[in-house]
């Protein structure tokens, strides 16, 4: 999508700390962590939100959810938080379906 911050970073067009990639999924470091390990998981799919997903994107969310205990591995976290924050009352603040994993 057009000036989608997630999206030109998913297609390379901004720079971000990339720490793993898949034909769907692209996982950076955040801006602006807020734990010690916070990784966004971002589907190269422009989905605004997780309220604008539909069911043929089903299996995408079980893709960001693996690709996100990957990284947690290779981060060598034993324990870790998986958060979706939804609308800007969720406290979303990118239209881009994000997930952040976040760990101590």
């Amino acid at each position: 999508m057009e000036g989608c911050l997630f999206c030109e970073i998913a297609e390379k067009k901004r720079s971000a700390d990339i720490v793993a990639e898949t034909d769907e999924v692209v996982v950076f470091r955040d801006a602006n962590p807020k734990t010690r390990v916070h990784l966004l998981i971002v589907p190269k799919k422009h989905i605004a939100s997780v309220k604008d997903a539909d069911a043929r994107d089903r299996t995408l969310f079980g893709g960001l959810i693996l690709a996100a205990r990957d990284a947690a591995a290779k981060e060598n976290l034993a324990g870790y938080k998986l958060l979706f924050n939804v609308g800007r009352d969720g406290g979303q603040v990118i239209d881009h379906l994000h997930l952040h994993l976040m760990g101590n």
